[in-house]
C-alpha cells in the first residue's frame, strides 16, 4: 500500500481491523444475548455502515441529527433495527421529528416524559393501528457511582445534570407513577473493563431493583472497551447472563461508540515546515485543536510512524528518547495547537508523511473548520486498496459560517 498516494491529511479506516471489531462485538451479542448498538457520538462513519449493520442491532442517538442518521443510513423498525435515542433536553420540534424514526426515546426527568408524552401516545396510536411495534420510552437514571476520571467525563459527579438521582426517581415515581415506561438506562462508563460494569450493577441495584423487575429492558450504557485486547470478555458476557436471570431474561443493551472503531484506522498529514525555537518543531497540516480534539481536551499524546522518502518507515520511539526530537504542531494560530513531541533514529524531512494511529473514533465527530483549516478527506482501505470517499473544499467552512 503506497500511504504517499494518499492525500493528506486524511482519515483512512482500515476495513480489516474495522471487521474485526465487529465480529467481537457480535460474538458478545450470540453469547451474552444482549444488543449492542453503535453510539454515533464516538463514529458516525456512515459509509462503513453498510458493513456494521451486519453485525450489529442499529444505533443510539444523542438527538435527532444522529437519530436521523441511524436511521437513514443503518436502518429502522423497517429493517428490525433499533434507534435509540437519548437526549438532556429535548425540544419539541425535536421530538415531533423523532417520534417518525425512534425506536426507543430515554428521558432524563420525569417532567421531559411528561412535556412529551402526549406527542409519543398519539404517534403510539397510529402505530398500534398499522400493526407497527410501539416506540418504546425510558428513564435515564443516576446510580451514584462511577470509576471514571477525570471529572469532565463522570456523569455521576456531585451536581450532573446527567440521570435521575434515587432520592429524585423516588419522588418522580410517587407524583407520576411508571405507567408507560418500559426501560432504565444507565451511562457511566469511559473506556472501561467489565469488572467496572459488575460493580456499577451492584450500586444500580441497590437503588432500582424493585423497578429493574417492572422492566421489559435495561441499557447498560457505553464506555465498555470491549474490542480492546485486554478487555475481559468472559466476564462481560457471565455479567449480562447473570443480570438477565435475575430479572426473568429482560432484554438488554449496551450501546458502544469507541469500541466499534478502536484501533481501526489512522489520520495521516505531512510535514509542511521544520522550525526551531529552544527545540525542533514539526509544523503539519493536522490541527490538534481542529482534527484531533481529545488531545487537548483528555488529553493524551497519539502513537505516531513517520514515513519519509529518505529513510522509510519508522515508529516513534517517545518523548526526548531517540536520537531526533521533534514538537509535532498543527497550522492554526491557536498557540496551544500542539499534538506532542515525538522522536526518532533518522530526522525528520520537510514533506515526510505522520501517521497517528487509532484516528478513527471521536475525531470526525468532532473536528471543526477553526481558522478555514480544511477538514481532512475520508478514504478506506479494503482487499482493493485505498479508496477516497470524501473530500472536503471552501463550501465547506463557508456554510458553517452563515
Amino acid at each position: 500500500m503506497k500511504l504517499f498516494s494518499i492525500p493528506s491529511p486524511c482519515y483512512v479506516l482500515e476495513e480489516e481491523k474495522f471487521l474485526k471489531n465487529l465480529e467481537i462485538l457480535d460474538s458478545v451479542q450470540k453469547n451474552s444475548g444482549a444488543k449492542i448498538l453503535l453510539a454515533l457520538k464516538g463514529f458516525a462513519f456512515f459509509q462503513s455502515f453498510g458493513l456494521a449493520k451486519k453485525y450489529l442491532s442499529g444505533t443510539t442517538a444523542s438527538g435527532i441529527h444522529e437519530a436521523r442518521l441511524g436511521y437513514e443510513e443503518f436502518g429502522g423498525r423497517e429493517e428490525d433495527k433499533e434507534v435509540c435515542v437519548f437526549s438532556p433536553a429535548y425540544k419539541e420540534q425535536e421530538m415531533e421529528e423523532l417520534v417518525e424514526i425512534a425506536t426507543h426515546i430515554i428521558f432524563n426527568s420525569f417532567y421531559q416524559w411528561q412535556q412529551f408524552k402526549h406527542i409519543i401516545d398519539k404517534k403510539n396510536f397510529i402505530l398500534k393501528k398499522q400493526g407497527k411495534p410501539s416506540i418504546l420510552i425510558g428513564l435515564r437514571l443516576n446510580p451514584l457511582y462511577s470509576e471514571v476520571s477525570p471529572a469532565i467525563y463522570n456523569p455521576c459527579v456531585q451536581g450532573s445534570r446527567l440521570g435521575i438521582t434515587p432520592s429524585e426517581f423516588e419522588k418522580g415515581v410517587k407524583e407520576f407513577g411508571l405507567e408507560g415506561i418500559t426501560g432504565l438506562h444507565f451511562h457511566t462508563h469511559c473506556e472501561q473493563n467489565s469488572d467496572a460494569l459488575e460493580r456499577t450493577l451492584v450500586h444500580f441495584e441497590k437503588y432500582f431493583s424493585k423497578y429493574i423487575k417492572k422492566m421489559q429492558w435495561v441499557n447498560f450504557g457505553g464506555g465498555h472497551h470491549i474490542t480492546r485486547k485486554d478487555y475481559d470478555l468472559e466476564l462481560l458476557n457471565q455479567v449480562i447472563c447473570n443480570f438477565k436471570k435475575r430479572y426473568d431474561e429482560i432484554e438488554v443493551f449496551l450501546e458502544p461508540g469507541e469500541a466499534v472503531g478502536w484501533e481501526s484506522g489512522f489520520l495521516i498529514g505531512e510535514v509542511v515546515d521544520l522550525v526551531n525555537n529552544g527545540l525542533n518543531i514539526a509544523i503539519l497540516d493536522i490541527s490538534a485543536t481542529a482534527h484531533m480534539p481529545d488531545c487537548l481536551e483528555m488529553p493524551y499524546r497519539p502513537r505516531a510512524r513517520k514515513l519519509s522518502k529518505g529513510f522509510g518507515e519508522e515508529k516513534d520511539l517517545g518523548e526526548q528518547v531517540g536520537k531526533y526530537c521533534y514538537r509535532f504542531a498543527g497550522p492554526s494560530c491557536l498557540a496551544g495547537d500542539v499534538i506532542g513531541d515525538y522522536s526518532f533514529n533518522t530526522p525528520l524531512q520537510r514533506g515526510d508523511r505522520i501517521i497517528f494511529e487509532d484516528m478513527i473514533h471521536y475525531t470526525i465527530v468532532k473536528n471543526t473548520t477553526f481558522n478555514g483549516i480544511p477538514l481532512p478527506t475520508l478514504g478506506m482501505i479494503d482487499k482493493k486498496g485505498f479508496r477516497l470517499l470524501k473530500s472536503f473544499g471552501y463550501l465547506d467552512y463557508k456554510n458553517r459560517n452563515g
